[in-house]
């Protein structure tokens, strides 16, 4: 397993071993003993999957309270994945952290507790699956503005992306709530 720090202190990339034949492949997405090894320490306790279209952008989201660190990966299709730290003490705060996901790359981004996330789909359709620490909380979830220029990410869009209702209302950096102890 291949593990990549990132400038962001706990966002990881992770490329697990893929072993390939004629058949196709076979990968472990995660294993807790390896995982934990490499730093990912956290319980998962929900799994998510998500299937989109291409210019459909979905994010970027975190909950105020219970925040949830992430495992994802995508099992299909090409997507920008992008998180923004929310850890007020953090020295990335407020800074955003962009890759390219696809189920050929193989690669995996854990995302500690703290940050906003969402993707944007560049091929015809993606499939998306994600590991939660903690269990989604409407109540306590709240949107980051995708397109705030406070945050300085270069999404791939060429015209306006396909968005929730919600993630249309999302407030800009400088008027959400952050993470005061993480």
């Amino acid at each position: 397993m291949d593990i990549q720090q990132t400038d962001f202190p706990g966002l990881l990339i992770i490329t697990p071993p893929v072993y390939s034949d004629q058949r196709g492949f076979f990968k472990e997405t995660y294993q807790q003993q390896r995982y934990q090894e490499a730093g990912v320490d956290d319980s998962f306790v929900q799994d998510n999957f998500s299937s989109s279209s291409s210019g459909i952008l979905r994010g970027l989201h975190f909950q105020i309270k219970r925040p949830q660190a992430k495992l994802v990966f995508v099992a299909q299709g090409e997507i920008l994945d992008v998180c923004v730290d929310l850890r007020k003490n953090s020295p990335t705060f407020g800074k955003s952290f962009s890759i390219i996901l696809s189920a050929d790359n193989h690669q995996q981004l854990f995302v500690p507790a703290g940050f906003a996330h969402g993707f944007y789909v560049i091929s015809p359709q993606a499939n998306f699956h994600y590991k939660c620490s903690d269990y989604y909380f409407p109540e306590y979830e709240r949107t980051l503005l995708w397109n705030d220029p406070a945050l300085e990410i270069d999404w791939p869009v060429t015209s306006e992306p396909i968005l929730s209702e919600k993630d249309k209302l999302g407030l800009p950096l400088s008027e959400i709530e952050i993470f005061e102890t993480l």
